[in-house]
């Protein structure tokens, strides 16, 4: 963005104090959007992302996001700021956080139960958002197997079958979706507010090694599904899962639902990516199935 007006504008009306850009630098790191670190004229910093107009209620369903969290005020995000549109581009704008300093993974699991305390009436969020760049219904539903059946699982299989995985990949996943009261026989989960992506890419430790989450895709489900995400690709040490459990005990069925959680984000990769994961799916769903024979 060669103007950084609109956005000054912006961080302006929702500080209620006037900011001017005196100095942008791109930041790296990110898939989806262009990511810029704003310092004004008075020496205040902002994190702004970028991406095109269209964009513009993936941002906004962030902001939401993202407050939501921060008002539990149990572990640290970037406070959100403002968003909207500047020509050709949607903008968000974050509260600047310097990360790189080392920090205490059993806090992070700590804060991680304590955030999965926050409960809500009903599974969803008041807003639909994006995993990734894929889109994420989260209308309210007051029975968990009907919305990860629906809203979830049933979703993502649809998305493949439009993106060409048919076959197999259809006809095990829906044996699975009708299988799936199986998974939680004398299990009843709590709709707890989750930050939805948790991979390693998206925990740091501020300089002073406070613990920090972000890039969420938050709705209200079941917290397990935060824990399978940190152990799909690592990033997340034993300290961290003795943390959590020792603020929040998990139940005994979850070394096998972690895989049902986990298979949302592969069919996700599958249908972003292509390559390996629609048969790594495929390999997750008859696993699935065999352990509730």
């Amino acid at each position: 963005m060669r103007d950084w007006t609109p956005v000054s504008d912006a961080i302006t009306r929702a500080t209620g104090v006037r900011f001017e850009c005196a100095r942008s630098s791109a930041v790296a790191g990110g898939d989806i959007n262009s990511a810029y670190r704003l310092e004004g004229s008075d020496g205040r910093r902002y994190f702004v992302k970028l991406n095109a107009a269209g964009k513009h209620a993936m941002f906004a369903a962030e902001r939401a996001g993202l407050a939501e969290m921060a008002g539990t005020e149990t572990v640290r995000v970037p406070r959100p700021v403002a968003e909207g549109v500047a020509g050709p581009l949607a903008f968000l704008v974050l509260e600047y956080l310097e990360l790189g300093g080392r920090g205490n993974g059993r806090q992070l699991g700590e804060q991680l139960a304590a955030l999965h305390r926050t409960t809500a009436p009903q599974f969803g969020f008041a807003i639909d958002n994006t995993i990734g760049s894929t889109p994420q219904p989260n209308g309210w539903m007051t029975d968990w197997i009907a919305f990860l059946r629906q809203r979830r699982l049933g979703f993502q299989l649809q998305l493949a079958e439009s993106s060409g995985y048919r076959g197999k990949l259809q006809e095990r996943g829906a044996v699975l979706l009708e299988a799936l009261p199986a998974f939680f026989s004398g299990y009843a989960p709590t709709p707890s507010l989750l930050h939805g992506d948790l991979w390693g890419g998206n925990h740091a430790y501020l300089k002073d090694g406070t613990p920090v989450i972000f890039d969420p895709a938050p709705y209200y489900g079941d917290r397990e599904v935060d824990l399978a995400m940190t152990e799909l690709f690592g990033g997340f040490d034993p300290d961290f899962y003795s943390g959590y459990r020792a603020g929040f005990a998990l139940d005994p069925g979850y070394p096998v639902r972690k895989t049902l959680y986990n298979l949302y984000h592969i069919l996700n990769h599958a249908n972003l990516f292509g390559g390996g994961y629609a048969r790594q799916a495929e390999g997750m769903i008859d696993r699935l199935l065999a352990a509730i024979r």
